[in-house]
């Protein structure tokens, strides 16, 4: 592949620092090293240092914290979006954004090709160049796990040495982590055994249920069309929105998961996970859709959250079938305004309460006290109608018998 100018999905971690040094060395190209700022916590001026100290002709830094939530993040909390039960898909839905911002930067930059650091055998490779390709068709792509032959972690931190590169993986933490403002995700090395317990000094987020408040603690979440907007009635910006409610939910050890879930490509793969935020906003959202939508609106829109949520894992963000898909989502979240009040105890979350102007629910109605609304004669024949198919398969059954 003849390339003059890369720009690499880089993140200062082992993968990407051998990567950076790799495609000099391989195609004598320029590496213009992007990274992306997604509330990860880091010192992103530190991560441009050493860019440029690996080899980097440029480092752009982009900052895109509020379009992560805003655009991508809140998009998916309004579709209850969950992978295989247990993943709120944090990872998953940070790399079609990164993949986008790393395009605009190859526009920009003028160059050949783009390249990230995921694996042959994971799904981010698929997620990434799933970007690329949709949005700049003709764009060159280098995935150098699946062209090297530094096939394993033992080598790249061998190469690394060689070249003087410092890495953040060692012998004591010998697993690979993902940070963004929705959540931290652990995967590989001791966690290969998904008989082992995940060590506790390996999280850095949730507190352990043992070191969490011996008081319950609540918390009121506005909504919006379906949308977060106010903690205990202060309105705040998307990523503050969030950071604030991690912290709160982080506080009372919410949010951890370990499973055990089926990758796109095939293989089955343990993956550990903090999302203390996310679980929050979830059981919110839960519980105002339960008083503001439509029953068959509701059943509707639930049976395609498996769908929605293999499209966000497999990488499919800006497929046309997950834009129609978020239409028709969207347009059920019309009504889904109002407040949820949440209480936080020792991991759990807890709803504690629902109020709303566009409440469907109506204690008129509902009440099991004297009313004027509902006749409930009025059942007899609508049980009667429902069991006619019944009954007439029993009847049936019957005369054959006979």
């Amino acid at each position: 592949m003849n390339v003059k100018k890369v720009v690499l999905a880089y993140s200062g971690g082992l993968d990407t620092s051998v990567i950076l040094r790799w495609l000099k060395e391989e195609y004598g190209c320029q590496v213009v090293a992007f990274c992306a700022d997604l509330g990860q916590g880091e010192d992103l001026q530190a991560v441009k240092q050493k860019a440029i100290k690996t080899g980097a002709s440029k480092v752009v830094v982009g900052d895109l914290r509020q379009e992560f939530v805003k655009q991508y993040v809140y998009p998916m909390l309004r579709a209850n979006a969950i992978y295989e039960g247990s993943y709120l898909l944090g990872t998953s839905i940070a790399r079609p954004l990164i993949a986008k911002a790393q395009i605009e930067v190859a526009v920009k930059e003028r160059a050949d090709a783009v390249s990230h650091g995921a694996t042959g055998k994971g799904n981010d490779q698929v997620r990434f160049e799933l970007t690329y390709y949709s949005l700049k068709p003709g764009i060159k792509v280098i995935a150098p796990w699946r062209l090297w032959d530094l096939n394993s972690r033992t080598s790249l931190i061998a190469y690394a040495r060689k070249h003087g590169i410092a890495v953040p993986v060692t012998k004591a933490r010998p697993y690979s982590t993902d940070r963004n403002l929705f959540h931290i995700s652990y995967e590989g090395g001791i966690l290969e055994d998904p008989w082992k317990e995940p060590p506790a000094d390996m999280f850095v987020w949730c507190r352990p249920l043992e070191k969490t408040p011996n008081r319950a603690e609540y918390v009121e979440i506005d909504y919006l069309r379906g949308d977060p907007v106010a903690v205990n009635g202060k309105t705040l910006s998307p990523a503050k929105l969030l950071a604030q409610l991690n912290d709160l939910g982080a506080k009372h050890g919410i949010g951890r998961v370990d499973l055990v879930e089926n990758r796109y490509v095939g293989m089955k793969s343990r993956g550990v996970y903090e999302t203390p935020g996310g679980t929050l906003l979830h059981a919110a959202h839960r519980a105002l859709e339960s008083i503001t939508m439509d029953r068959e609106v509701l059943r509707l829109r639930d049976s395609l959250i498996p769908r929605y949520a293999e499209m966000v894992y497999y990488g499919y963000w800006f497929a046309p079938e997950r834009d129609v898909l978020q239409k028709a989502i969207d347009a059920a979240q019309i009504n889904v305004t109002g407040t949820a009040r949440l209480k936080l105890y020792k991991g759990n979350v807890i709803v504690a309460g629902r109020k709303s102007n566009s409440s469907l629910y109506d204690p008129n109605v509902a009440t099991f006290e004297e009313d004027t609304v509902y006749h409930q004669a009025d059942a007899e024949g609508f049980i009667r109608l429902n069991a006619l198919r019944l009954r007439l398969q029993r009847l049936s059954k019957a005369k054959r018998s006979n």
